[in-house]
């Protein structure tokens, strides 16, 4: 199975009222599964990881029977996507911690790939994680 998902993560604030949002979808572009929520007070990047652990952790506890051969974690987050591939070092200690914990979860969801895009394709990401925060409000 081949898993597109794209994630972002809000801040009102850095640090201020975060949120994240993620939308899995099937390669054919069936929407599977969309999901924001609030996080509480973090930084726009910790709320772009908890974007990434969350959809990881949806597709491993409800897909991981089926065992995806590709999982592609799409976000307009160029220093999540080059952390995550191992392109940009970490320095921060949270997104250390965040980054082990993503880790942790791709075991055994099979092939991982992250791909940087423009904001503006990954706008029903984006809206998730903003129409979250803005019911937070």
């Amino acid at each position: 199975m081949k898993l597109i998902v794209n994630t972002d993560g809000a801040s009102r604030g850095n640090p201020g009222p975060s949120s994240y949002g993620f939308i899995i979808k099937t390669h054919l572009g069936v929407i599977l599964h969309q999901e924001g929520k609030t996080i509480g007070t973090a930084t726009n990047n910790i709320a772009e990881y908890v974007a990434v652990l969350k959809a990881l952790e949806y597709i491993k506890t409800y897909f991981s029977r089926k065992a995806p051969h590709e999982v592609k974690i799409i976000s307009d987050s160029q220093l999540i996507t080059k952390q995550l591939s191992g392109v940009y070092k970490i320095k921060n200690l949270k997104l250390k911690e965040y980054f082990s914990k993503i880790k942790e979860v791709e075991e055994n969801l099979g092939v991982i790939s992250y791909k940087n895009v423009p904001r503006r394709e990954n706008f029903i990401a984006d809206r998730l994680a903003n129409k979250a925060l803005d019911e937070y409000s």
